[in-house]
């Protein structure tokens, strides 16, 4: 059986099924390294030069699986950096996937959702893909689900959580999006309710992962 590292950043708050930090979003053995002192404060970050890489470095080194990911999308500008130390697959965010929809969608055709707006731009983009920054929604600041993954807090409303994501796919949503890329981690679990406000293929980090190693996320969380 397959196995995944998650290098998760150092919280504790709630990691439903559907959320990559879930042993229930996967087929295969999840195996979970918590960086030490990567905290949501310190990663989700406008400036990613600011990221201390040495405790994903040490964590990349005790990692097992067949493929290494991240609990966190603002770790892309260093996809291949730290790609770079491993010997197997990584996927540093649900950004990656970036590269090859830029083929197929235009910017105004993409809606890009992220925990923090504010703090995603440019410098998260894989190259050739600055035009897709235009695209970019984040949660309302006064989101529960924003509030739980800010405060690091250990209780979780779904229900909530549901319908902030929904809230932005809807005040952003007309007739030119045909695609939706959750760069957050923990907004695949509301993928369901998504869908029924907007019919369109969803891409997150658990697509990125089943394209890479197929037969390992749960089919329901695609």
């Amino acid at each position: 059986m397959h196995r995944i590292t998650l290098l998760q950043l150092d919280t504790q708050f709630p990691r439903i099924p559907g959320d990559v930090g879930s042993v229930d979003t996967f087929k295969c053995d999840l195996e979970i390294i918590r960086v030490p002192n990567a905290t949501v404060k310190e990663v989700v970050n406008s400036n990613p030069n600011q990221i201390d890489l040495d405790p994903f470095f040490n964590a990349i080194n005790k990692a097992t699986g067949d493929l290494i990911t991240t609990s966190c999308g603002f770790l892309s500008p260093f996809q291949s950096e730290l790609d770079a130390i491993c010997n197997v697959p990584f996927i540093a965010s649900s950004l990656v996937q970036l590269e090859h929809l830029k083929n197929i969608y235009t910017p105004p055709e993409l809606q890009i959702i992220t925990f923090d707006a504010v703090k995603l731009g440019v410098a998260h983009l894989p190259e050739k893909c600055e035009d897709f920054a235009g695209s970019i929604y984040g949660l309302n600041s006064n989101a529960h689900l924003r509030n739980v993954i800010e405060n690091n807090i250990k209780q979780l409303d779904p229900v909530k959580a549901a319908t902030d994501v929904c809230a932005v796919v809807e005040q952003n949503n007309n007739k030119l999006v045909k695609s939706i890329l959750l760069e957050c981690t923990n907004l695949p679990p509301y993928k369901s309710e998504i869908r029924r406000i907007s019919n369109v293929p969803i891409y997150d980090i658990l697509t990125a992962i089943e394209n890479e190693l197929p037969n390992s996320v749960q089919t329901n969380f695609l």
